[in-house]
């Protein structure tokens, strides 16, 4: 029996662990993005939507504040550290009338997975995602 039986099996899990850990890191950080991902991008669309069916600004504003808040939470973000703008065209004071475009932009930053406070010095680890949606009021809306 030489002094190296049964080293070269603690030498796989060693380098096995070294290898797998940055991969299973790797995989919880790309599908928190995809996921805040997908959640921005399905608030900024549904927001848009409800928005150019309301029939007044003030209800416009709440549903889509309301579709905003749903989407988010679905994907289990917070939504009140998201940023949202509405801006419209071709006049920003009009919105809701015919053939206007709605833009609607909502952004969050998400927290990478598992890095501690001390290690973000300037800051909180996290990436900003963006998502814009723009749709067009009815060439009907307002008429009963």
């Amino acid at each position: 029996m030489s002094a190296q039986d049964g080293t070269a099996s603690l030498e796989f899990v060693t380098a096995g662990m070294i290898l797998l850990l940055p991969l299973v890191y790797l995989v919880l950080t790309m599908s928190a993005l995809q996921a805040a991902s997908l959640a921005v991008e399905g608030a900024a669309r549904q927001a848009v939507r409800v928005y150019v069916q309301a029939p007044d600004t003030r209800s416009a504003e709440a549903e889509a504040d309301r579709a905003i808040r749903f989407a988010l939470a679905d994907y289990g973000i917070d939504s009140s550290t998201a940023s949202v703008s509405i801006s419209c065209s071709p006049l920003a004071s009009e919105c809701l009338r015919r053939r206007a475009a709605v833009t609607i932009s909502v952004e969050v930053s998400v927290g990478l997975p598992l890095v501690p406070a001390v290690l973000s010095a300037g800051g909180p680890a996290a990436v900003p995602l963006r998502s814009t949606a723009t749709e067009q009021v009815s060439r009907f809306w307002g008429e009963q």
